[in-house]
């Protein structure tokens, strides 16, 4: 299915399959199933064996890499984690995403614009994806603190690593990868000058995290607080789309 286009109207075809591993993960599942199979064969400890064996399926699942089904859009935004929508608020830009860039290339500014927040729990699926298709301009990481993801000052006080990716239109979106309690490493695939697809992956952040998504000014979210997305197939937001959108809780 990977790669494969599908409509709705039938084309294409469907089936349940296994997720994938990424390879960042395989080393660390690999390691846990040698140290587990260790004191269960070598030194006979069945009660340290076979919780670390549990433990090993937990880290392949935590990275978990499945096809996603990206909507095919012009101005459609993406969600770019898999996660609750914890905060939507209208907020300045950071200020490593604000001024041009050295080649005069044009930054956010410094407006307040519509950031989406989504905290990704330990049990969600932590590749994180592009928001849009463009040009990758800058990639700016910030080392810092690791209070709870969920909380505002997250975005200034905790480690992260800003992405500004250009249409070719030339609107600019930005995406704000953010480490918790938990994660400590925020792995980047992509970089400077490397041109990406909606949905294509750009990242990880290992063991829970947030991930921030800043819109164009005119642009409102189409999530509302408390909702799942997607990482790849959610649609955050629509490019000039301005309306209010309502939700229940249930």
């Amino acid at each position: 299915m990977a790669g494969e286009l599908l409509d709705n109207r039938g084309r294409g075809s469907a089936a349940w399959s296994w997720p994938s591993v990424h390879p960042e993960g395989r080393k660390f599942g690999l390691i846990t199933v040698a140290i587990a199979l260790f004191f269960l064969l070598g030194l006979d400890w069945e009660i340290v064996g076979w919780p670390l064996l549990c433990l090993s399926a937990g880290v392949f699942a935590f990275f978990r890499d499945p096809v996603r089904v990206v909507p095919q859009g012009e101005n459609l935004v993406i969600a770019p984690a898999d996660g609750l929508v914890t905060m939507i608020g209208i907020v300045p830009p950071p200020l490593e995403l604000q001024a041009p860039d050295a080649a005069g290339r044009p930054g956010l500014g410094a407006a307040p614009v519509t950031r989406i927040s989504i905290f990704m729990s330990m049990f969600d699926v932590h590749i994180n994806r592009a928001p849009t298709a463009g040009t990758v301009r800058r990639v700016v990481y910030i080392p810092g603190k690791f209070v709870n993801a969920d909380l505002d000052k997250a975005s200034e006080d905790n480690e992260r690593q800003h992405l500004l990716i250009e249409r070719a239109d030339g609107v600019t979106i930005g995406c704000t990868q953010i480490a918790g309690l938990i994660a400590r490493r925020i792995v980047p695939f992509v970089k400077p000058g490397d041109i990406v697809a909606a949905g294509q992956r750009i990242g990880l952040i290992r063991f829970g995290s947030r991930v921030d998504v800043y819109l164009p000014a005119g642009t409102d979210a189409r999530v509302v607080l408390g909702q799942k997305t997607i990482c790849g197939e959610t649609i955050l937001a629509e490019l000039g789309e301005q309306h209010l959108i309502e939700g229940f809780s249930q």
